[in-house]
């Protein structure tokens, strides 16, 4: 195997490892920004009907949005607060405290309720009159009431991390290890046990964990980090540059985006039942869960797809990052040129251009670097799409 395909075999498996890990134990390092609106409604497609989702498709192509609540995420966090503080006053006596938990929960749906009529009831981004809406038939972009919905529905489920509290219960127990680690030394310094107290806080010290993002389980975090990496892919000025006008055509990344939901979702809900199947049919245990077993190569396949996507965004990074570095050469050429200009022109001493010409023959190679990113490119899109094809 030549040394480039061993170093690309390489990358994809490191990738490959790297997205399956963070899955499973639904955990992503560090903190990240909430989903686009434009990420959200490609992943909230996959749960309306396929009419919805092509309609869906159409209106992302034409350009045309739905109107903005500030992040689809929150959304998210608003409607498990709810459904969790509703379930705990049904689960409660009459008394004060189910009172406090039915106000809590009648908040909450008023604030979904508003959220509700944004989204839906929009004239700007929603065609009003009878000839609007024939023209957006037409395109093939209206949304009736009923599909604005149902997409509301969908956006409910919108992929997030855990809210800010059990974040804040994460936090407190590093602050109580770390605060535990610095007694342990200080009342051991100077004594016969300091060797045996530093060791001990080290130990603690280690027990830290990173404040990291959490999820739900491992087909939230699979679609957070999907739709993070379409916002990363999107964002990058060169994926719509002239450069790669040939793989933005080959990849619909929106598309996607949605198909690897459609999946995701379709995989949670399958294994869910098997598992629901598997409590309350013990006499088929071996039945269900021979056929879960053979689901595990659909989450293998989206794993695959995610990581894919990982690696365009890595691509993408690294041509900018060389892009950067050519404009710098740009600059340094243009600079030198200048002052050798400015120097000739005194008459009192000559500078040699050498160092000039060495800048300008590394500026002249910048496009065959970018005809071999392209090709790497090329072959992950080649990839992705195959697959999400098969």
């Amino acid at each position: 195997m030549p040394a480039s395909d061993s170093f690309a075999a390489e990358r994809r498996a490191r990738i490959d490892e790297h997205v399956r890990y963070s899955c499973e134990r639904a955990r992503l390092d560090g903190h990240h920004p909430p989903l686009s609106d434009a990420a959200a409604v490609s992943i909230a497609a996959a749960r309306v009907d396929a009419s919805t989702r092509e309609i869906l498709g159409a209106r992302r192509r034409a350009g045309r949005t739905i109107p903005s609540v500030g992040g689809f995420g929150e959304l998210r966090l608003i409607s498990d607060e709810y459904a969790r503080v509703a379930a705990k006053a049904a689960s409660l006596r009459p008394g004060p405290l189910q009172l406090a938990y039915r106000y809590r929960a009648a908040e909450l749906g008023k604030r979904i309720a508003g959220l509700r009529s944004a989204v839906t009831m929009s004239a700007a981004h929603y065609g009003g009159g009878v000839r609007a809406i024939r023209r957006e038939r037409r395109d093939g972009v209206h949304l009736d009431p009923a599909q604005r919905d149902a997409l509301f529905v969908a956006l409910q489920r919108t992929p997030a991390p855990l809210p800010v509290q059990r974040r804040q219960l994460h936090d407190l127990r590093n602050a109580m290890l770390e605060s535990t680690a610095e007694r342990v030394v200080r009342m051991s310094e100077h004594t016969r046990a300091e060797d045996v107290g530093r060791r001990a806080a080290e130990a603690l010290e280690h027990a830290v964990e990173a404040d990291d993002d959490r999820f739900v389980d491992r087909y939230d975090t699979l679609l957070f980090l999907a739709g993070t990496l379409y916002d990363r892919i999107e964002g990058a000025p060169v994926w719509h540059s002239e450069h790669f006008a040939i793989q933005r055509a080959q990849l619909d990344l929106g598309e996607e985006l949605t198909q690897i939901a459609v999946d995701t979702v379709a995989l949670h809900g399958i294994v869910g039942e098997l598992d629901g199947a598997l409590l309350s049919s013990p006499e088929a245990r071996e039945h269900v869960q021979s056929r879960r077993d053979a689901l595990a190569p659909v989450w293998d396949q989206l794993v695959v797809r995610v990581a894919a996507l990982a690696r365009i965004g890595d691509l993408l990074d690294q041509v900018e990052s060389h892009l950067r570095a050519s404009e710098s050469m740009r600059w340094a050429t243009s600079l030198d040129t200048r002052i050798d200009e400015l120097i000739a022109r005194s008459g009192d001493r000559e500078l040699s251009a050498d160092n000039t010409h060495h800048v300008g023959d590394q500026f002249g190679g910048v496009e065959e670097l970018m005809g071999t990113y392209r090709a790497a490119l090329g072959g992950d899109i080649a990839a992705l799409t195959s697959r999400g094809e098969g």
